[in-house]
C-alpha cells in the first residue's frame, strides 16, 4: 500500500516538474520577442453613433491598434489624415468600433448634400408614388428597388399593360429623407433613385405615358430572371375586339337646278308676200308676267332681205306693214 501511494507522488511530482519547465520556455519566448506583440498599425473608428449630416471631429473618432501591416482599403490610419484639409460630414451612418470608411464620409470641406452620394458617372432622378405604388412606406433609403410602368396600349383596343422599366436600381432618399438610420416605414409621395443618364430619361419619358410604381428586391439578388410584359389577356381579362366601322355613306350629288327661262315681250313673226317671206319682231299688246324689261339684243337676220325690221325704230311710211303684223299677231293668238 505504501509502495503504491509513493509511485503516484513520485508520477505527480513528475509532472509537475514538466509542466513549469515547459511554463518557462514559452514565457522566455514571449519575452525573447517583444516587438511581435506591438501594434504595426492604428485605424480610426467612430467612437458613438453617427447619422447622416453628422460632422467628424476629434472627439467623435479615435485611433485603435492594427495588429497587421495593411490596413483595409479605403480607411484611415490617424485622426490627423481624416480631419486635415476641412471638416468632413458622415453621408452613411456609422455605428461605435466601426471603421471610418472614405465612401461613407465626404470629401474635405464638402457638405452632405445628396450630390455628394452619387457614384461616378450616376444621376439623381425622383418617381411619384403614393402609399400602394411605394410599397407603403417600407422603401427606405440604401434599399433597391425595380421600377414598373403601367400604361395602355396605343392602338384601338386600349388594353392596360405593365413593363418593368428597371430593375435593381439603389434609393438615395425617400422625399427630403436620405439617412438610412431611419428605419420606420414612412408613406412617401417622392422616392429619388440613383440612374444613369440613359435611365434617367427612360424615367422621365415614361412619367408622361403612364403611371410608375416600385417593386422592394434583395439587396444582394444576383439571379433577377427575365423580363415579360403582362397584359389583361395575362390576368384573365379578355378584351372584346372592337367592331369594324361601317363605310360612310355616300352622298348623291346635289341636284341641278334648270335655268329658268325668261319670257319675252317680243314675238317672231313671218309675212310672206308675192313669194317674199319677211320677219318681223313684234311687241306683245299684253306684256308676258315676270317678262325681262330689257330685250335681249337679237341677231337673227331676215331671209330674204338680210336685213332685220325693229319696230320700234321703223318709219312711219312702214305703218301700213306694222298694222297688218298686228292683225297678223290677234289672228295667231
Amino acid at each position: 500500500m505504501r509502495r503504491h501511494q509513493a509511485i503516484i507522488l513520485v508520477a505527480a511530482i513528475g509532472m509537475g516538474a514538466t509542466a513549469a519547465y515547459l511554463t518557462r520556455n514559452m514565457v522566455h519566448a514571449q519575452l525573447a520577442m517583444p516587438a511581435a506583440s506591438e501594434p504595426s498599425n492604428h485605424i480610426v473608428v467612430a467612437t458613438e453613433a453617427l447619422g447622416f449630416g453628422a460632422a467628424l471631429n476629434s472627439e467623435n473618432v479615435s485611433e485603435i491598434p492594427w495588429f497587421t501591416d495593411t490596413l483595409p482599403a479605403g480607411t484611415f490610419a490617424t485622426k490627423d489624415e481624416l480631419l486635415t484639409g476641412g471638416r468632413r460630414t458622415v453621408l452613411y451612418p456609422l455605428k461605435p468600433g466601426e471603421p471610418v470608411w472614405r465612401s461613407r464620409v465626404t470629401g474635405p470641406g464638402q457638405r452632405a448634400s445628396l450630390a455628394s452620394l452619387l457614384e461616378d458617372g450616376k444621376r439623381a432622378v425622383t418617381v411619384r408614388v403614393d402609399d400602394v405604388r411605394g410599397v407603403a412606406g417600407f422603401v427606405l433609403p440604401g434599399d433597391f428597388v425595380d421600377i414598373v410602368m403601367i400604361a395602355d396600349d396605343a392602338s384601338n383596343r386600349r388594353q392596360s399593360y405593365s413593363d418593368i422599366l428597371l430593375e435593381h436600381v439603389k434609393v438615395l432618399a425617400i422625399d427630403q429623407i436620405a439617412d438610412e438610420a431611419e428605419g420606420k416605414p414612412t408613406v412617401a409621395r417622392a422616392v429619388t433613385v440613383e440612374v444613369t443618364k440613359e435611365q434617367a430619361q427612360k424615367i422621365l419619358l415614361a412619367n408622361n405615358i403612364g403611371k410608375l410604381s416600385l417593386i422592394l428586391g434583395r439587396p444582394a439578388e444576383v439571379d433577377r430572371g427575365p423580363n415579360h410584359r403582362i397584359s389583361e389577356r395575362d390576368i384573365g381579362r379578355i378584351i372584346a375586339e372592337p367592331a369594324p366601322r361601317p363605310p360612310p355613306p355616300v352622298r348623291a350629288p346635289p341636284p341641278v337646278a334648270p335655268i329658268p327661262v325668261v319670257p319675252s315681250d317680243e314675238v317672231r313673226v313671218s309675212i310672206v308676200r308675192n313669194g317674199e317671206s319677211k320677219e318681223y319682231w313684234v311687241i306683245r299688246s299684253n306684256p308676258v308676267a315676270g317678262a325681262s324689261s330689257n330685250p335681249v339684243p337679237r341677231t337673227d337676220s331676215e331671209s330674204v332681205t338680210g336685213t332685220r325690221s325693229n319696230p320700234a325704230t321703223r318709219p312711219d311710211s312702214d305703218l301700213g306693214k306694222r298694222t297688218e303684223s298686228g292683225q297678223m299677231q290677234k289672228a295667231a293668238r
